[in-house]
């Protein structure tokens, strides 16, 4: 693991001839960036914003030793731009959403004031941090929301590209939605839960495979789940798991948890026929693990075909986020020098909302539903007093109007660092899922749903849509 003291170049390279250019220059006007995405991975109806706790630790670690600047003096750099980056320290203000938020296209997510010099430097680490991260959660929650309420546990590690997407990844997986994780190095870490059972080879390394259960089973009596396919499931495995249960229950042996996985082959029709099996021995509260290359459709597929699986664990399709391999979060520039900035595009959804912005959520006052998102300036007053009418900034026609006294209004953002101080508490891991499990709950179904969800209303306050479009006239240059 690359400790994070050890991660002042990673950057890419013109985030730093950018940088010499603004020291050389004397540029040291305050600049506002935004970090946002452009749309929901995985076709999804949300996303789940994760990895604040290791930009954290990147910006309060953020130094240039002396075999950095070395380096860096072999790439051509300045001495001028060299001598400040060896006294480099963020001086700035950090806003961020909490991890665990559920979050939506186009909404700031991140925001850094600072120097431009400081604020042009974070941006490759920072969107390497929450693009890898939120990709994960993202595809947790869909994974977990499949699972209807059965437990997911991450067991990708061997399978993830490199150590650190197998342990940050199998982090966020835990604040998406599953209950624990196979890296070893992950629990220890962030203090999640970690489970496993034994591979095929455990039982091929015995003479049989009851002797492979039994010395499983004595060895982990509170946790005896046994890979019943090495052989033949039906016919071998479940049979002999099934001797195994019960000579545990002769000799008193209460197992906290105890059943069988199933690795191979139709997990619905084997499910059932063991849920059968294992119920006529007498082991009703003998549980049923299912893995093997597992993703949402298959797990929704499994259970419209009455699948008896209690335990899912999920390991490629989830570390890789393997049909949506990116998440395209963007660091944007929206205010430099206190005059707001816009980026313009013949591409409108790449071009970009100006100014120094919040971001407010409104929530149904009865249901405590989402009703929708309201990205505003910085200093603008919102208040849940009076009647709120939202519109598209897109299609302006399309307005709703919510009526004093059946909204409530929350703003997202909270500062982070304070003139480069850390004034916030990064929560523990436990904690963080515990809020992104509410977060989702204050979705309606509508937007959860896996295949074609309903899109959430991200609008833009009636003073940012002005300043926008003045902006759109201003640097629009004719064709």
């Amino acid at each position: 693991m690359i400790r994070m003291r050890d991660l002042s170049l990673l950057t890419d390279f013109y985030q730093l001839t950018m940088a010499q250019g603004y020291c050389v220059k004397g540029k040291t006007e305050e600049a506002v960036f935004d970090l946002f995405y452009r749309e929901n991975p995985c076709d999804n109806g949300y996303a789940v914003f994760a990895g604040l706790e290791q930009v954290i630790e990147f910006v309060e670690n953020l130094e240039f030793k002396e075999e950095d600047i070395e380096y860096l003096r072999t790439q051509g750099f300045k001495e001028r731009f060299l001598d400040y980056l060896r006294d480099f320290k963020f001086t700035g203000d950090i806003y961020s959403v909490p991890e665990g938020s559920v979050v939506f296209p186009k909404e700031p997510l991140l925001k850094v004031e600072a120097p431009i010099l400081q604020a042009q430097l974070l941006e490759t680490p920072l969107l390497n941090f929450i693009n890898h991260q939120a990709l994960i959660a993202t595809k947790a929650a869909r994974i977990t929301e499949a699972a209807q309420g059965k437990s997911v546990l991450e067991f990708g590690l061997r399978r993830a590209h490199g150590p650190d997407a197998g342990v940050y990844g199998a982090r966020a997986a835990v604040i998406g939605g599953c209950s624990g994780t196979s890296n070893v190095l992950t629990g220890k870490k962030f203090g999640v839960k970690v489970s496993g059972t034994h591979a095929h080879s455990w039982v091929m390394s015995f003479e049989s495979e009851l002797e492979a259960f039994r010395t499983y089973a004595d060895n982990f009596p509170d946790s005896a789940i046994l890979l019943v396919d090495t052989y033949d499931t039906l016919k071998s495995g479940v049979p002999n798991a099934i001797k195994v249960f019960k000579e545990m229950k002769d000799k008193g042996i209460d197992s906290e948890l105890f059943g069988i996985r199933l690795d191979s082959g139709d997990l619905a029709y084997l499910s059932k026929e063991a849920r059968k099996m294992l119920d006529q021995a007498g082991l009703e509260d003998a549980v049923i693990v299912a893995s093997n290359n597992l993703d949402e459709d298959i797990i929704s597929s499994l259970n419209l075909q009455g699948a008896q699986i209690d335990l899912y664990g999920v390991g490629t399709k989830l570390i890789t986020s393997y049909d949506c391999p990116a998440f395209g979060a963007v660091y944007k520039m929206s205010e430099y020098n206190d005059q707001p900035k816009i980026k313009l595009s013949d591409n409108i959804e790449k071009m970009t909302d100006p100014g120094n912005k919040k971001l407010i959520r409104i929530y149904d006052q009865r249901s405590g539903e989402i009703r929708a998102d309201l990205i505003a300036l910085k200093d603008e007053v919102i208040s849940a007093d009076r009647d709120l009418v939202l519109f598209d900034a897109r299609d302006t026609w399309k307005t709703t109007t919510l009526k004093k006294g059946n909204y409530q209004l929350r703003e997202m953002m909270k500062p982070i660092f304070k003139t480069g101080k850390l004034v916030y508490d990064s929560p523990q891991v436990a904690e963080i899922k515990e809020y992104a499990e509410k977060e989702k709950e204050s979705l309606g179904a509508e937007y959860k749903r896996l295949t074609n969800p309903h899109i959430m209303k991200v609008d833009l306050s009636d003073k940012l849509y002005e300043l926008k479009q003045k902006l759109i006239k201003e640097n629009k240059i004719e064709k």
